[in-house]
C-alpha cells in the first residue's frame, strides 16, 4: 500500500467519527469526510452492491481525487469501506479521475481515468488522461503494472490528449467493452467506443456519437445499455446553453435514445431526453442488478453552485437510486422499490378539496415519501410549501394554465446569490396530474406523472422547518399520502 492511499484510510477512519449521524441524510448516500463528486463503479460484487466516487477526504472542496468506497445489500444502508485508490503513481499523479467496475470470476475490476501533469522545458503544463486497471478482492487494490493500457495511441486522429476520460466498463461474453469520453478535433464532445480479449491489449471501435457543438462542448460520464428494445447513451455535457426549459445552462446529463448495431459498432440516435430538470444532478452511472434491473445513481450537486454549510466536515451526496424502465421510447426513473421496507407512519386523505392554503393533520417531515394525485376541479395554480416556517420555505408550484412546473428554493435560507429557480413543461394523464416528491434533510427530489420527468434539488434549511401547506387558486380535488423513511 503507497503512503498516499495508507494516509487517506487512516484520516478518513479518524474523521468520520466526528460527524453527527444526526447531520447526515438519512437514505441517500453521503460522503464519508470531505469532498464527494461523481459516482463510479456502481456495480455488483459478491451479491453485494458497490459504489465507488471522487473524493477528496481532506477538504469540502474539490481537490486531489482519489476513489471512496462503499457497499449495500439494499442500495439504502451503505457500509464505508476504506479509500480504494490514490494518485500515488507517475501516470495518474494529478488523480484519479473516474471510471467503474466489474465483477470478473472472482476479482473487481477497475478501470479508471488517471491524469498525469508535467512541467515541460518551455516551462508549460502538460495535462494527459489514460485509462488505468486495478484489480482487487472488494477492498484491496494493485493497479496494473503494464498501465495505462488505453492511451492516445488508440484516439481517432485529431482527437484532444487532455479530455479523454471516465470509462465506463462491460463485458458480453468472452469480450470487454468500454465508453469513453473524448473531445473531437472541432474540440465538442464524442463519446468512443473500445474493445478487448483480455482488459489489457485494448482496439477502438468506433465513434458512438458526437455532439458537433450542437448538446454542449466536452461530453462526461458515458454509460451506455439496452433497455427493451431500444439502446441508451447516457452523457454528461459541459457548457450547454439553455434551449427552452428542455435544457439549462452549464452541466446537463441526458439520455440519448436509439439503435445499435453491435457487429458494425454503430449507434444510430433517434430521441434525446433530458435525465434530471433540476437544480443539482450530473454525472449519472447505471448498474445491472441480478434480478435484471437497470439501476441509476448520480451526484446529487451542482458544479456551479457550493451550498456546503461553514462547520461541516463532510460535503456530497448521491441521489436516491433509481430504477430505470422505458415506455414509447421515453426512459421513466421511479424510487428503488427497497426504500419501502422503511416506510413508517402512514397517512392519507382522499378527494380532498384544496383552495386557500392549507396545512393537514400528519403531513410534515424531512425524511418522507409524499405522493399526491390533483384529480379534478378548476384550478388553474397550485402550490405546495415544503421544509417551512415562519421564515424559510422551499416551493414546488404547478402552473396549470401554462403546463410548468416550476421548483423554488429562494426562500430556503441560503444567504448567497445562487440559481435558486427551475422549471420543466409537463402534461396531465388521464386528467390527473401525479407527484411523487421524496424528502431527506437536504434534499428534493420530484417525480413527475410516475417517474416520467424527474427534478432533484437540494436545500440546506434548518431542520427545524418541517412544515408542509397546499394551496390552490380555483379548487383542486386532491388525494395524498405520506410516508415517513426511517432506517
Amino acid at each position: 500500500m503507497s503512503q498516499l492511499l495508507e494516509k487517506a484510510r487512516e484520516y478518513e477512519q479518524n474523521n468520520v467519527k466526528n460527524i453527527p449521524n444526526a447531520q447526515r441524510p438519512v437514505f441517500h448516500f453521503s460522503v464519508p469526510s470531505g469532498w464527494l463528486n461523481d459516482p463510479n463503479g456502481f456495480s455488483d460484487f459478491k451479491e453485494e452492491h458497490h459504489l465507488f466516487f471522487q473524493y477528496n477526504p481532506y477538504s469540502t472542496h474539490w481537490d486531489s481525487m482519489h476513489w471512496g468506497h462503499a457497499k449495500s445489500t439494499d442500495f439504502i444502508k451503505w457500509e464505508y469501506l476504506p479509500t480504494a485508490l490514490a494518485p500515488d503513481k507517475e501516470y495518474d499523479n494529478a488523480g484519479v479521475f473516474s471510471g467503474s467496475a466489474l465483477e470478473d470470476g472472482e476479482k473487481q475490476i477497475l478501470l479508471y481515468t488517471g491524469v498525469k501533469e508535467e512541467l515541460l522545458e518551455n516551462g508549460e503544463k502538460q495535462i494527459r488522461q489514460t485509462q488505468c486497471l486495478a484489480i482487487g478482492d472488494g477492498i484491496n487494490y494493485e493497479k496494473f503494472p503494464a498501465n495505462p493500457v488505453i492511451t492516445d495511441k488508440h484516439l481517432p486522429a485529431g482527437s484532444s490528449k487532455e479530455d479523454f476520460r471516465d470509462p465506463k466498463i462491460w463485458k458480453e461474453g468472452d469480450r470487454y467493452y468500454a465508453v469513453i469520453g473524448s473531445r473531437s478535433p472541432d474540440g465538442s464532445g464524442q463519446i468512443l467506443l473500445f474493445f478487448s480479449d483480455n482488459l489489457t491489449d485494448w482496439q477502438f471501435g468506433n465513434i458512438l456519437d458526437k455532439c458537433e457543438n450542437k448538446l454542449g462542448k466536452m461530453w462526461e460520464c458515458p454509460d451506455f445499455f439496452h433497455l427493451n428494445n431500444y439502446s441508451v447513451l447516457m452523457v454528461s455535457p459541459q457548457d450547454m446553453l439553455a434551449e427552452g426549459l428542455t435544457f439549462h445552462n452549464g452541466n446537463n446529463a441526458l439520455f440519448l435514445i436509439g439503435d445499435y448495431q453491435k457487429e458494425t459498432f454503430q449507434f444510430t440516435r433517434k430521441h434525446v431526453q433530458n435525465i434530471d430538470y433540476g437544480l443539482d444532478f450530473y454525472a449519472p452511472q447505471t448498474m445491472l442488478t441480478g434480478d435484471g434491473r437497470r439501476i441509476m445513481t448520480a451526484w446529487m450537486q451542482s458544479w456551479d453552485t457550493y451550498l456546503c454549510p461553514e462547520d461541516y466536515l463532510w460535503y456530497g451526496m448521491m441521489i436516491c437510486p433509481r430504477e430505470l424502465s422505458i415506455k414509447n421510447g421515453t426512459v421513466y426513473q421511479t424510487p428503488i422499490h427497497e426504500l419501502t421496507q422503511y416506510y413508517k407512519n402512514k397517512v392519507s386523505y382522499s378527494n380532498l378539496p384544496i383552495k386557500k392554503e392549507t396545512q393537514l393533520k400528519g403531513i410534515e417531515g424531512r425524511i418522507i415519501d409524499l405522493q399526491i394525485t390533483l384529480k379534478s376541479g378548476d384550478y388553474r395554480k397550485f402550490k405546495i410549501k415544503l421544509a417551512s416556517n415562519q421564515q424559510f420555505y422551499s416551493e414546488i408550484i404547478y402552473n396549470r394554465e401554462e403546463g410548468i412546473l416550476t421548483f423554488d428554493r429562494s426562500h430556503s435560507g441560503y444567504r448567497r446569490d445562487i440559481v435558486s429557480t427551475r422549471s420543466m413543461i409537463v402534461e396531465e394523464e388521464n386528467n390527473a396530474f401525479h407527484m411523487r416528491i421524496l424528502m431527506d434533510r437536504y434534499s428534493v427530489e420530484i417525480f413527475v406523472n410516475y417517474g416520467k420527468q424527474v427534478m432533484t434539488s437540494l436545500i440546506y434549511t434548518p431542520q427545524s422547518a418541517t412544515g408542509i401547506t397546499f394551496e390552490s387558486i380555483g379548487e383542486a380535488l386532491m388525494d395524498i399520502t405520506k410516508y415517513n423513511i426511517e432506517v
